[in-house]
């Protein structure tokens, strides 16, 4: 296989942009990919399944076919490098964590709860500290899986193609992905595609979070105990791999939209605190490398 073809370097290289850099502060093509698809969606949308199935079947497959052709423009090396680090968030994501564990930490709890919708869309207005640190905890864990592990396996798996469609599904699931009555028939086949491909990567990652936290034992344990608990198919398994751990209990209730609801406990131990968020991001890291390194053996190995 030519350097041209080989993805390992690239995943590397795009883990390793992600690292230091973090998010494309111009130009982000998930940005640009969010546009579009509000564009399509004025001009297609109907309540119907139907049309939510062309609408998230055409964005997509489109995706893939930019990844493809990105590809044969770069160099399959340079793509997946440059889309695995546009499509990862990593270090987005444990930065805007430390952010609300600082604010937190100042006793800011106005300024975390601004800050809470930029990683978990709840109703922010009336947690407290604990809340917070409980919401910040949970989206840790289940974007480690969605950000990054997803965004490694399908790299290492279908390359650059793979990264750009799963990207894309994540980023409709996000848009139109939820129950609202604007979205729940429309945004049907995005929020099924999203939890398909994003079965895997929650077991994978699920199963690193085992083998990176400090008492494996508890946190298989926990795992299958409370992981088919949650009602996602997939946030289930990394909330309570991370409940297991870091020794916490996750879970409990919450608000979406103003809709409430009681989630099932996940774990055994205390409930978070803003010293936690640190301990979710150093754990996220370590899952992270670990999914690199796995991702890259086994293409290795193919």
């Amino acid at each position: 296989m030519t350097a041209g073809r080989n993805p390992i370097s690239g995943l590397a290289l795009g883990y390793g942009a992600d690292l230091a850099f973090g998010d494309p502060r111009r130009g982000h093509p998930v940005a640009g990919f969010g546009r579009m698809a509000l564009a399509l969606e004025r001009a297609v949308y109907a309540p119907r399944r139907g049309r939510g199935v062309v609408f998230t079947g055409a964005l997509v497959a489109g995706a893939a076919l930019a990844g493809h052709g990105l590809a044969r423009l770069l160099g399959r090396r340079a793509a997946l490098a440059l889309l695995t680090w546009t499509a990862l968030g990593g270090r987005s994501l444990r930065c805007e964590a430390a952010n609300i564990a600082a604010q937190l930490e100042r006793g800011d709890l106005d300024a975390a709860r601004r800050s809470l919708p930029a990683l978990a869309g709840r109703d922010a207005a009336a947690l407290d500290a604990g809340g917070i640190a409980r919401a910040v905890v949970e989206s840790v864990a289940e974007n480690t899986s969605d950000a990054v592990v997803g965004t490694l396996v399908y790299g290492a798996v279908f390359g650059p193609a793979g990264v750009a469609a799963y990207r894309a599904a994540n980023t409709l699931d996000a848009m139109v992905g939820h129950r609202s009555s604007r979205y729940v028939n429309f945004g049907w086949a995005a929020a099924r595609l999203d939890d398909a491909l994003g079965w895997p990567a929650a077991r994978a990652g699920a199963g690193l979070t085992v083998l990176c936290g400090r008492a494996p034992a508890r946190t298989w344990r926990v795992l299958r105990r409370d992981g088919a608990a949650h009602p996602s198919p997939n946030a289930g398994r990394m909330e309570a791999a991370f409940a297991g751990a870091l020794d916490l209990r996750l879970g409990g209730p919450l608000a979406y939209g103003g809709h409430a609801e009681e989630r099932p406990s996940l774990g055994d131990g205390r409930v978070p605190v803003a010293a936690d968020i640190g301990r979710a991001n150093r754990l996220s890291s370590r899952v992270g490398a670990a999914a690199l390194a796995a991702s890259v053996a086994a293409r290795s190995l193919r």
